[in-house]
């Protein structure tokens, strides 16, 4: 079954708390990353996932995540353009997550 292009934050949550194989890739700037981030993710700014393509785990799912969702929309599409059928967006983003999952998590 293929995987949906995107999911929401409570699914990601849900995947997190079940303890499913997953990687989360962050694609936003170091500096937003040092502001607002989740434990445990792989972050590589969007500019940089094509040369750190090797980086990103092939062995299970990725959720790609960024600010609102636009930026990484844009890497999913283009990874799965790239052999990467496995690779899903999170829609909202940080900050979507800070609001509906974890207000400890900071917004910008």
């Amino acid at each position: 079954m293929p995987l949906p292009l995107e999911i929401d934050v409570a699914t990601l949550a849900q995947l997190r708390s079940d303890g499913a194989a997953l990687t989360v890739l962050d694609v936003r700037e170091p500096w937003e990353v040092a502001v607002a981030s989740l434990p445990g993710v792989l972050a590589i700014p969007m500019g940089q996932v094509p040369a750190r393509l090797d980086e990103i785990p092939s062995d299970q799912p990725v959720v790609v995540l960024c600010h609102h969702g636009g930026r990484s929309m844009r890497v999913t599409q283009w990874l799965r353009a790239h052999g990467r059928p496995d690779v899903v967006n999170l829609r909202g983003g940080i900050d979507a997550w800070s609001r509906q999952i974890d207000p400890a998590v900071s917004t910008y």
